[in-house]
């Protein structure tokens, strides 16, 4: 005697998964001026709260720095004078899409000169001949003056 069929559950599973799939593809209404006012303030709050912390993050640094070098002074290391950044702090807290800049492609000092690129002189340490192939079956270390060549 064979056990009854029952029917089978993959068309209600294929069914209830595009449904699914349609619920998720659903859109959001806009957010009403309240809540557009509410993220405002939001995002307003969290941006200051973000400058706070870049300028107690400058002022650290600048801390540590300075303790650095009264305590090198103090030793006899040498040390160097500090570089001059070339971009005030407001230009660090501000990034460049918030301003409406663009990246530039190219750096302002002028063209990029490499060796690799053909658009630079080789170095003086580049070989003035590939490298010649070892006969088959040499020794690596072959000293070619002990061996009677010369």
């Amino acid at each position: 005697m064979m056990p009854a069929r029952t029917p089978s559950r993959a068309p209600l599973l294929a069914l209830s998964l595009l449904l699914a799939a349609g619920l998720a593809h659903a859109t959001l209404p806009p957010p009403s001026p309240q809540q557009a006012a509410a993220a405002a303030q939001k995002k307003a709050q969290a941006d200051a709260q973000a400058q706070q912390d870049k300028e107690k993050l400058i002022q650290s640094m600048d801390g540590i720095a300075a303790r650095y070098r009264a305590r090198a002074a103090r030793e006899g290391w040498t040390t160097h004078p500090p570089v001059a950044v070339a971009a005030p702090s407001a230009a660090l807290s501000a990034p460049a899409v918030a301003t409406g800049m663009a990246p530039s492609k190219q750096p302002a000092t002028g063209p990029v000169r490499s060796e690799k690129l053909g658009t630079a002189a080789p170095s003086a340490d580049t070989k003035a001949r590939p490298t010649q192939a070892m006969p088959r079956g040499a020794d690596p270390t072959v000293n070619k003056s002990r061996h009677g060549k010369q």
